[in-house]
Parts: structure tokens; sequence; C-alpha cells
């Protein structure tokens, strides 16, 4: 079960030559793919690309009807590694995963398959998740081009764009022997627009024909004296073969103007945003046309030294838009400018920022910034005062009761519970160093856990605390959740600790699936596909690898019983790792899925029923102790309106999935029995009116009898 399904959608990937093809950016590039002859596609998902994995997953009959193999990889290494195809036959191969988080992964195979080249065009689609709607650290995948020499492709935004730089990845990747990268951000990745189609094509050399018609080539293996040979190869004919192709294909574009003297060299990513702020400032309109001279590089690297020196050959001033750091395009081009003696000046993070996203509104300032350093007279539109906006008594009022929202557990997370139990043990043990890992769980290290103290890396949080293993003083704790253990941490955390003899703790929050990268199947998953092999037991494949102690709990909901395993798992005499899967389905999945299901029993007056918790307010103490244990966004507060109670109590809002835990919570820290569960019935049955009628009754005379012994004359 992915994030979202692209059934309907995926049907316009059946579309012929000359047809309109609508959507979004994802969709384009898979279409893209088919058209260009792709024979195989492999992946890892991951923000802004996942969506990519969902639409091919989809896609699967499509996909075999055009003879085309498509597999949802175990991370992104193993998607790297299936390029070797590619390396060794003519057949087209693309691989997706995000970047640079990905890329990192898949580097090995990668540094290898850029060593060794290709014969078939080798294409990685990568979702640039860079900026402030980034989940990692910020980095570029524009320093892993240059490392390995992998031609990069940031095509403009649109459709047609990405379009035509998937069909020419294909064609330079081949005409230079070497595999490119086709950068997407998290626009272009979901931009909306329309092109015309072309008919898809099955691979015209097939698996089946490289399986049955063996090759082997000593030359393409990576290892002395061809790894030598690799590198001069690069540098002799595969670079002088992609500049030839990338000027005869016009794959970079220049846009004209009437401001002759000065240009703007700009990565192919930041037209829009470019085009926007001109746009602002009155020197370009809604139909393209601008009135400077733009350079648009849809290739970042390499860079083609005659397009660079035409461009900026009779300017005065050039402004290069290179969004991140470092500035290599910057520098490359200032290379370039000074061996070709070309009297321009180049303006770049001089005028913009180093680091940080390239928003409309930093665009335009730079450009301003830019004219007013090089003194150009231009007419230019008055900048809108958006600091007047922010002034206005209506805006201010509003940011100061609008709280902060850092990302947290969804309601009815059933990793909330685990950090409750948690708190609770603390109470009890003191506190210890908690290691964190990518995923949901992260979100533990805010308030009200504030649990966990590093980070290092998908599959990587019982690996980050292994030094410090051994001696006396308190265990680790680790965490690791499913998605992160089949990524890489069965080995490199759960192997490690066995392999070392580590007495450290590991939490494995197994919530059934890749929640985090948007709800896809895992090797654990619960549910039963075609396609692939689910319902494998993280707790077998613990033990495989040697763990002894190992505790299976299969409702993390069971506040006490977490509790009481982590206690155990703290203070108990055995040696070696202490393992912990704790499993419980992602809520947002269950949800997605079963609320469909129950609207529809509904509807056709099935009799449902739906828990929902309260808390009595009359018995609340107002202490709040239980939202310091839980956080759970449907846990709030109100005034009762009582003249003797200032203090706030608690209450459930309507957002409430019934998932209990603030009652569970509440007994296994014996706070108080404030809570209570009632269940909603939707087309009740008779026995189901007998019961309520016979309840009302007996609760309404126990209300009487109690409001007549506090009666007292007025």
């Amino acid at each position: 079960m992915a994030e979202r399904s692209f059934a309907r959608e995926v049907q316009q990937l059946r579309l012929g030559a000359g047809a309109e093809f609508r959507g979004e950016g994802i969709l384009a590039i898979t279409k893209a793919l088919l058209e260009n002859g792709v024979g195989y596609v492999a992946g890892y998902q991951g923000a802004p690309i996942s969506h990519l994995m969902d639409v091919l997953a989809d896609a699967s009959d499509i996909l075999s009807e055009l003879g085309v193999h498509f597999e949802s990889s175990a991370n992104e290494a193993t998607a790297a590694a299936t390029l070797a195809t590619s390396m060794m036959y003519p057949i087209r191969g693309a691989v997706t995963f995000k970047s640079t988080a990905g890329t990192n992964v898949a580097s090995d195979a990668l540094s290898n398959l850029s060593s060794s080249g290709v014969v078939g065009g080798a294409m990685i689609i990568l979702g640039e998740d860079y900026g402030e709607g980034s989940s990692i650290m910020q980095e570029r995948s524009h320093a892993f081009a240059m490392k390995s020499q992998i031609w990069l492709l940031d095509p403009r935004p649109n459709l047609p764009s990405i379009v035509r730089m998937v069909e020419h990845g294909f064609a330079l990747s081949e005409a230079s022997s070497t595999p490119v990268m086709l950068e997407v951000r998290i626009r272009a990745c979901h931009v909306h627009g329309s092109f015309v189609t072309k008919d898809n094509r099955p691979p015209p050399f097939t698996l089946t024909q490289a399986r049955d018609t063996p090759v082997r080539d000593t030359g393409r293996i990576v290892l002395p004296p061809a790894s030598y040979a690799h590198e001069r190869d690069k540098i002799a004919r595969r670079w002088p073969a992609a500049v030839d192709y990338i000027q005869q294909h016009g794959l970079n574009e220049f846009f004209d103007g009437e401001l002759t003297d000065v240009g703007i060299i700009l990565q192919g990513g930041m037209y829009n945003g470019v085009m926007r702020a001109l746009m602002r400032m009155g020197l370009a309109d809604i139909w393209g046309n601008t009135r400077v001279p733009l350079y648009v590089l849809n290739v970042t690297y390499p860079l083609v030294d005659p397009e660079i020196v035409r461009f900026c050959t009779g300017k005065r001033a050039v402004l290069v838009v290179e969004e991140g750091q470092p500035d290599f395009i910057e520098q490359s081009l200032s290379k370039t400018l000074r061996e070709a003696e070309l009297p321009v000046r180049l303006l770049g993070k001089r005028v913009l920022p180093m680091a940080g996203e390239y928003t409309v509104g930093v665009l335009e300032d730079g450009v301003r910034g830019f004219f007013a350093t090089v003194g150009m007279a231009v007419d230019l539109t008055p900048r809108a005062n958006a600091a007047a906006i922010l002034d206005e008594e209506p805006v201010r009022a509003l940011a100061s009761v609008v709280p902060a929202r850092p990302p947290g557990f969804c309601t009815g997370c059933p990793e909330r519970p685990i950090f409750s139990a948690m708190k609770l043990v603390e109470k009890e043990l003191g506190q210890h160093h908690v290691a964190s890992d990518i995923g949901c769980h992260l979100f533990s290290i805010l308030p009200p856990f504030n649990v966990g103290a590093t980070t290092m890396g998908y599959g990587l949080g019982p690996a980050s605390a292994s030094a410090l293993n051994g001696g006396a003083g308190k265990r680790t704790i680790a965490f690791l959740g499913d998605g992160g253990f089949w990524h890489n941490g069965l080995n490199s955390s759960i192997g490690n600790a066995v392999y070392n003899k580590s007495d450290n703790v590991t939490v494995i929050v197994d919530n059934h699936y890749s929640a985090a990268t948007g709800g896809q199947d895992l090797l654990s998953s619960r549910a039963t596909t075609r396609r692939r092999s689910t319902n494998n037991s993280i707790a077998r494949a613990v033990k495989g690898v040697g763990a002894g102690w190992v505790r299976q709990i299969d409702r993390t909901y069971d506040v006490a019983r977490m509790r009481a395993t982590l206690r155990d798992a703290l203070t108990s005499v055995a040696r070696g790792p202490k393992i912990i899967v704790a499993s419980s389905e992602c809520m947002l999945n269950r949800q997605r899925r079963e609320k469909p299901q129950l609207a529809a029993a509904a509807k056709a007056g099935k009799r449902v029923v739906r828990p929902r918790f309260g808390v009595d307010q009359d018995v609340c103490t107002g202490d709040h102790a239980c939202m310091r244990l839980s956080g759970c966004p449907s846990l709030s507060l109100k005034h009762t309106g009582e003249k003797l109670r200032d203090d706030p109590v608690a209450v459930v809002d309507n957002s409430c999935v019934g998932c209990g835990h603030c009652g569970e919570v509440a007994n296994a820290a014996i706070l108080c029995p404030s809570f209570y569960r009632a269940d909603i019935v939707e087309n009740p049955g008779w026995m189901d009116r007998v019961l309520g009628y016979i309840r009302g009754a007996v609760i309404g005379a126990l209300q009487r009898r109690r409001a007549a012994r506090h009666w007292m004359p007025a």
C-alpha cells in the first residue's frame, strides 16, 4: 500500500503518437521512459521521488506488456547495481532514488559504473531534496557528478523539457558511453502540464536476449590495469563525445533579450523562479519573453566552453544563478572566461546567498543587486513592500498566537506509546544515551518525549551507538525502523552488534510499511501481494544472524508491557544485544484502508462500530501529566467554565481514532481514572437499542440519586 494510488492516472501511459498527455512531472518521466525503449527500471523510494516508484508499481501491467522489468529495490545501492546490465549489453536502464542520501548509499555501484562506462543508455533519476521542503542534510548532487564524471541533467521545470531530457539523456549516455543523472527538484516532480506523446517502444534488445547470449569483457571490470584505461578513456573520448552531443542537439538553451550587454546563466531547474522574478521587475512577461538574455543550462555537468564564450562575448556583466554551495558552476565559468580572455564581469554568490533555497523573493533581490552592482540603469517595477505587509496589525496579531508546528507523530501513531513507555522507564532507571534513526520514530527527539541524541543514517541507529558498547554502567538504547532494518540495518546494525557482542538495547519499530516514504510494502509487511514476498518476520531474521535475547511485542499500545520489556532489557543479566521488535500497523495507512470500508458499510446499512475515547471533566484534575506522556494531537485542553476551576482540563477532540493510547498511558502511569471509552454505533440493531435503553435508564437513575444526595435548600 503506497501513500496514494495512481491506478487511474497510469492509463495515460498507453497514449500513442500525437496524443496529448496531461499530468504531473513524475508521470511524464514514466511515460518518457516507455517512449524511449527502457528495458528495466529499479529504485528505492524517498522524497521527492517516492511517487515515481508508486507510479511504476501501479503501471506494472503496462511495463510487462512492453517487456520492461521493474523492481522495488532493497536500497539505493541495490538499485544502482542493476545498471551493470547496461554496462555489458545494449539495453537502456533507469534507476531512481532521492539525493543526496540515496546517492551516498549507491556510491560504490555508481563509481564502478562510471569507471567502466556503459553500452546501453543508463540513467539515474535523482529526486534533488534541497531547500525549505527538504527532510535531509543540505547537499547537492553536483559534487558526486563531478567526482565520478557522470553527466548531470537539470531540465527546465515543464513537462516538454523534462520529457526531452529523458530522450536525450539516454542518447547522450550511449553517445559518450557514460551514465547520466537526471536531477528533478521537488517542484519539477509535481509540476503539472502537458506534452505531445509518442508511441511506447519495447526495448530493441531484450533482457531475455542478454540472458541467452551472455557477453564477457574483462576490459570493463574495474581492476588494474583496466581501471587506469577507464580514467584515460573518460578524458580522451567520453568527455569530448558528450560535449559534441550537447552542442549538436542544443540541449542547453539560449533566450535573446534587448539588454544585450548583460545576461544570466542559470541552472535549468531555476528557470521558472528566475522568470517569475524577472516578471515581478518588469523584465519578462507571462509568455516567457525576457528583456535579459538567458543561457539555460539543462546540462550542468559537463559545461560547454564554446557555448559559454559565445553567450558572454560582447557583454559587460553576467549573473550566475546556481542554487546551493559550493559554487561549482561559477568557479568553472570564471576559469573558462579567464582562459578566453573575455573582459566580462561575473557575479553570482556575491549578490545571491551562498546557501539556501533560491525562492522568487531571493532571486528578485539577487537580480536587483546585480543591476545595482554593475551600474546598469534599468527601469524596474518597484518592489512590493513585503515588510509593510508583515508589520500590519492583523498579521502581527496572528503571528503572536499561531504556535510553531514542528513535525510530530500522527494521531493514533503506534510509535507514540513506545516512547511513553520509555519516559516511564526513565523515571525508574534514569536517563540513557538514545541513538535515533531515520524514520517517523525520529520525531521522539521533540517534545513531549525529548529522547534521542544522534541520527547518522537510514538503518544505522544501533551502529551509531556501538562505540558506547562495553564496560560497566548503563546500556545505551538504539532505535531502528522496519524500513531502515531491511534497507541495511540487518547487516550494518544488528549483524554488527552480534559480531561485536554488543550489550546495548535495540528497539526495532515495526509499523508494517516503509511509512516515512509513503507507506510502501516491505519484506515484513502483513499484506499479501501478487508480485512480491511479504510476511517475513523481523524477529526470525534477527535470530538468524545470531541474536539470542529477542522479544516480540505485537501491540505497542500496551504501554505497561512495553515498559516492562524495556526495563527487562536494560536490567537483564544476560550478555549480548537485547532486541525488542515492537509491532503495530501505521495508523495513517490503517485509516486510509479502513475509512472507505467503514463508510461503504455504513452507507449500505450495515452495523458499524467506531471506538472513541474521552475525558470526564468532573474527574480530571487538570495536572496534564497525560499530555506529557502522550503528546497525541487529539488530546487538548479546554476551560470548564466553572468559577472555582481556573486551570483547563484535558479533552479529546474529534480527530481521535480510538487507538486507546491515552487511556493506556494513564493506567500504566497510574495517573487518573478520567479517561473513558465510548463506542459509536451506526445502523444499530435491535439488541443495540435495547442495551442502549437499559444503560440509559440505569445511568439516569444513578445520576438522579447522586443529585438528590447533594441537593441543598436555597
